[in-house]
């Protein structure tokens, strides 16, 4: 059985969820490689020998480019602050070797087009990772809107919210600075825009308003020190899509009580979709001739979900949904299904997200390919 290594940059929320999902899915699935945790890398070289070690890495790296260089290393996946997916994405690539990249792809829509350009020339497996489109009830109701259930598809509504970031006082970091990040619409929306791509199709025009609510924030927790904010807190969007449905999107990081509501409805000529990341075990439809919605409950009859329960009910969690990704991944890599966001296809969310701040800014509506 083919050997596949892999190298892992990053080690903190991010890079724990991949390392668990690497660990689980030699666990769950008979993967037809065998799979080796090859190599980590953090800038602290310290946390990346403690980390490597509880996480079962061969080796450990205080340098991001060894871990590239390194010749055990066939996979390259990147959990850092998305100012670094550009240059250790494309330094893989030029290794020859496959990405997997946590969203957003990159910073800037020209960085986006360098890597999915790069890795297309280079014929290199790349993956991003929106891991809530590989929850099995996201399957489901994406089959249901192909089979034609919900008739032709009229209108997508959809949210992602958070409250991290709802205290002024919380301190700037990272996810503040515009060339370092993007606000909430690259860091939560993202996700909501990849998702409506996945279930709807392509957006080909969008109008938008963005803000930023705190102007402010403490240079470190407690701090009298203010830094100014430049990233918009929260984001409203007007979609038209490429089969005549019109939508909205909205995200924020500032919306007290919510702690990751990815949610959306989708409404057709024949009934209606709803669905929330707070409870994603959980779809509800509505149909034509029902007086409500109906609850379908995630089970074992649902693809991915048998490996980790037999019995309904019981609950896929975000581990799961990453260790599902990196399954699909991993096949990608064996020639064997091409399920997942590529790099191409993470250019076109960032694309649309390019357009929607250009709307904002420009205050008028703006066709998506024109960009």
């Amino acid at each position: 059985m083919r050997e596949l290594g892999i190298g892992l940059i990053g080690t903190g929320f991010m890079g724990r969820a991949h390392a668990l999902a690497f660990n689980n899915a030699r666990a769950v699935f008979e993967l037809p490689v065998h799979l080796t945790l090859a190599a980590l890398a953090d800038a602290d070289t310290e946390r990346a020998r403690r980390c490597a070690t509880a996480w079962g890495f061969a080796q450990a790296h205080g340098d991001w480019q060894a871990l590239v260089n390194d010749p055990n290393v066939d996979v390259v996946a990147i959990t850092t602050p998305n100012h670094l997916h550009y240059p250790m994405a494309m330094a893989a690539i030029a290794a020859g070797k496959a990405v997997y990249c946590e969203k957003p792809l990159a910073v800037s829509l020209e960085q986006a087009d360098a890597m999915r350009r790069a890795a297309s020339a280079a014929g290199v497996v790349t993956r991003v990772g929106y891991n809530y489109q590989h929850n099995p009830m996201i399957t489901l109701a994406r089959q249901m809107i192909a089979n034609g259930e919900l008739g032709e598809i009229v209108s997508f509504q959809g949210e992602f919210s958070e409250d991290f970031m709802a205290d002024p006082a919380s301190p700037w970091s990272w996810r503040c600075e515009v060339a370092h990040a993007g606000g909430a619409l690259a860091d939560l929306g993202s996700h909501l825009l990849s998702m409506a791509r996945y279930l709807v199709g392509d957006v080909v025009s969008v109008c938008a308003d963005t803000q930023t609510v705190h102007g402010q924030r403490p240079a470190i927790n407690g701090s009298a020190e203010l830094k100014a904010i430049a990233v918009d807190d929260q984001v409203h969007a007007l979609l038209r899509f490429a089969n005549g449905a019109r939508g909205t999107v909205s995200s924020s990081w500032l919306k007290h009580g919510y702690k990751n509501h990815l949610s959306f409805e989708i409404s057709g000529t024949k009934g209606t979709l709803a669905f929330d990341q707070e409870r994603l075990n959980e779809l509800r439809v509505c149909r034509v001739g029902q007086e409500g919605f109906q609850r379908l409950l995630a089970g074992p009859a649902l693809p991915g979900y048998a490996a980790f329960s037999p019995a309904a009910g019981h609950q896929l969690g975000y581990n799961e949904l990453k260790t599902l990704e990196v399954q699909e991944l991993i096949l990608a890599l064996a020639g064997q299904g091409a399920d997942g966001t590529d790099f191409e296809a993470a250019w076109e969310v960032e694309r649309l997200a390019t357009a929607i701040r250009v709307a904002a800014k420009e205050e008028r509506w703006v066709t998506v390919n024109s960009l």
